[in-house]
C-alpha cells in the first residue's frame, strides 16, 4: 500500500477558497471513516477517525477541482476524476465512494443543486428521454455498441452483462452467471418445447442457456447492432439457429405470444413515462396462464439516475422504485408470485468486472482511439462506483416472478430453497 509522508495540517476554513472550503465542509460530517485530503499545495488534512480502516487518501492535483465541485456537485467531482484532476492514493474508488454513501457526503452535496447543475440535468434528460423509440435506440447504442471486443475483455465467456448469482465465495464470474441463468430457468419452471421471449437479450446468453439445458425455443430483442451480430454468430456456432431468433427491435414493436417472458437488466432503460407500456406489453406477449420474470435494478433513493451516470454511462436511464413496479404490474393484471433481492450478488459481480477491466487495461486501450485515457478513467470510476452503490448505497437488484391469468400453486416454481447447480 502506498503511503504519504506529508504532515497533517490544522484545518482553517477561513484561509481557503470557497470551493475548497465547501468540499471540506462536506467531509466534516465524516465520523465512521478515515479520509485524508492533500491539496495541490501539498497540505494534508484529516477527516474522520485516523484509526479506522480502510485508510483513504484523496489527492487533489488540480485546484480547478474545487470550483467544479462547487458548481456541479457529484457530477463535477466525477468529471474532475475523468480529467485526471484528483486521485485516490491506492485507486480504491469503490471504498472512497462507499465512504461518501455511508457518511451522506453525496446526499449532502446533492441536496441543494446549483442552477448550473439543474440546467445541465434538464438539457441532458430532454435529449435522451426514452419515451420515443428513436431516443431508445440512440441511448442503448451509445453504451452497448462500444464494441464486442471491448466487452469480451471484461465480461465472462457467456458475455453476460448483468448481475450474477454467487453461491460460494470462490465462484468464478462465469459460474455466477450460469447460476443466475439456472435460477431464472427454475423460477420460470421452463419445460421442453416451450417458447421464451427475452426483452433486452444482450449477446443471447440467457436464450442459449435455456435452449441447451431446458429444450425451449426463444426470441430475443435488442437495440444494439453489435450485440445482435455477435449473438447470432454465437447461436449459429452452437447449432441453435433453428430455435433462437434475435431481432433488432424496440420492445413496443414486438408481436406474438410466448409461454414464458424474461427481461434481464433492460427495464432501467424504459423510462418513467413508459412503465405502463412495458407491463402492458409483457402481458400481451404472454400466452394465457403464462409466466414471466423481471430482473431489474431498483433504487431506494429519490435520485433515479445521477447526473454523471446519465451523461456518460446510461443516457436516459431511470431506476424504478419497488412500489412503482408493483403498482404497474397490478394495473396490467400481472400477479407477483415472488420477489427476491440480489443486491450483494451484484456488488460481487461488479468486483469481478472491475478486476477483469484492470487486468486487461492495456488490451482495451489498444482497441482504438475511442478507448483513450479519459474513457478508461470514466469506466474505471463507473465500475467501482456501481460496486460501492450495491455494497453500501441505495441500489438494489430485484427479480420479480409474475403470472398472467393464473393462480400461484404449490410446486411453481420448484426451485425455491433447493441448491442450484448450473449446467455446463
Amino acid at each position: 500500500m502506498a503511503s504519504s509522508n506529508t504532515s497533517l495540517q490544522p484545518l482553517n476554513l477561513s484561509q481557503l477558497s470557497s470551493g475548497e472550503r465547501y468540499l471540506y465542509q462536506l467531509f466534516g460530517a465524516i465520523a465512521r471513516g478515515n479520509l485524508r485530503v492533500t491539496n495541490p499545495q501539498g497540505k494534508t488534512f484529516q477527516f474522520g477517525n485516523p484509526e479506522l480502516q480502510p485508510a483513504l487518501h484523496l489527492k487533489v492535483l488540480n485546484p480547478k477541482t474545487y470550483d467544479r465541485i462547487l458548481s456541479f456537485g457529484p457530477l463535477g467531482f466525477c468529471e474532475a476524476y475523468m480529467d485526471g484532476w484528483w486521485e485516490e492514493e491506492n485507486n480504491n474508488l469503490s471504498e472512497l465512494t462507499g465512504l461518501f454513501y455511508r457518511e451522506n457526503v453525496y446526499a449532502n452535496a446533492s441536496a441543494k443543486p446549483s442552477l448550473a447543475l439543474i440546467a445541465k440535468i434538464l438539457l441532458q434528460r430532454l435529449a435522451t428521454v426514452p419515451t420515443s423509440i428513436k431516443n431508445s435506440y440512440k441511448n442503448v447504442q451509445y453504451h452497448y455498441d462500444l464494441g464486442n471486443d471491448f466487452y469480451q475483455l471484461f465480461l465472462d465467456p457467456t458475455l453476460t452483462y448483468s448481475c450474477g448469482y454467487q453461491q460460494t465465495p470462490g465462484d468464478s464470474l462465469e459460474t455466477m452467471q450460469r447460476q443466475k441463468y439456472e435460477l431464472i430457468c427454475q423460477k420460470l419452471a421452463l419445460r421442453p418445447g416451450e417458447t421464451l421471449v427475452d426483452i433486452g437479450c444482450g449477446w443471447g446468453g440467457m436464450l442459449i442457456y435455456a435452449a441447451e439445458h431446458y429444450g425451449v425455443s426463444g426470441t430475443g430483442i435488442t437495440l444494439s447492432q453489435e450485440q445482435a451480430k455477435l449473438a447470432r454468430d454465437r447461436i449459429a456456432e452452437r447449432g441453435l439457429g433453428d430455435r433462437i431468433t434475435i431481432k433488432i427491435q424496440d420492445y413496443r414493436e414486438l408481436k406474438g405470444q410466448f409461454d414464458k417472458f424474461i427481461s434481464i437488466g433492460m427495464f432501467e432503460h424504459v423510462g418513467r413515462g413508459s412503465f405502463a407500456d412495458f407491463m402492458a406489453q409483457a402481458r400481451d406477449l404472454l400466452k394465457p396462464n403464462g409466466t414471466g420474470l423481471l430482473h431489474t435494478i431498483v433504487t431506494e433513493s429519490a435520485e433515479r439516475n445521477g447526473p454523471w451516470v446519465d451523461k456518460y454511462i446510461f443516457p436516459g436511464g431511470y431506476a424504478p422504485q419497488l412500489h412503482e413496479l408493483a403498482k404497474e404490474m397490478l394495473e396490467a393484471k400481472l400477479t407477483i408470485a415472488d420477489c427476491e433481492n440480489l443486491k450483494p450478488h451484484y456488488a460481487e459481480t461488479l468486483r469481478h468486472w472491475k478486476e477483469n477491466f484492470v487486468a486487461n487495461r492495456d488490451a482495451i486501450a489498444a482497441l482504438g482511439p475511442t478507448y483513450d485515457e479519459r474513457f478508461m478513467r470514466m469506466w474505471y470510476l463507473y465500475l467501482q462506483s456501481f460496486e460501492a452503490s450495491f455494497r453500501y448505497g441505495t441500489l438494489q437488484i430485484y427479480q420479480l416472478l409474475f403470472f398472467k391469468d393464473k393462480q400461484w400453486t404449490l410446486g411453481i416454481p420448484t426451485a425455491f430453497g433447493t441448491p442450484l447447480v448450473a449446467k455446463q
